[in-house]
Order: C-alpha cells, then sequence, then structure tokens
C-alpha cells in the first residue's frame, strides 16, 4: 500500500503540473481536465501512503 500510495502521489503530481502547462512536452500539457484530475489523484496517493505507513506502525 505504501508504493502504491507514492506512486499515486508523484503521478497525481506530474498530472497536476501538466495539467496547468507547467510541464510542457505532453498532450496533457494545458488540458484542464489533468490539472482537476492530478490533484485528486495525488490526495488519493497520500491517503494511501499515510494509511500504509499507519498500520506499519502498528504492526511493529
Amino acid at each position: 500500500m505504501i508504493i502504491l500510495g507514492a506512486v499515486l502521489a508523484v503521478a497525481g503530481t506530474i498530472w497536476t503540473l501538466q495539467g496547468v502547462g507547467v510541464l510542457p512536452g505532453s498532450v496533457m500539457s494545458g488540458v484542464t481536465m489533468w490539472a482537476v484530475i492530478g490533484p485528486i489523484v495525488a490526495i488519493g496517493g497520500i491517503a494511501l501512503l499515510w494509511v500504509g505507513l499507519a498500520r506499519r506502525r502498528r504492526s511493529r
């Protein structure tokens, strides 16, 4: 769950930056839809990462 959360957080951040036009060179660059989807995915990834880390701490 930790790895999946980290991957989703990074992907969501990249999608957000592409959506707002900060990272050019992609078909997703400047497309508002990715500026909306990106933060949702990033927040979901951060939540998964947080839950995974909390479970890991409890199991020790």
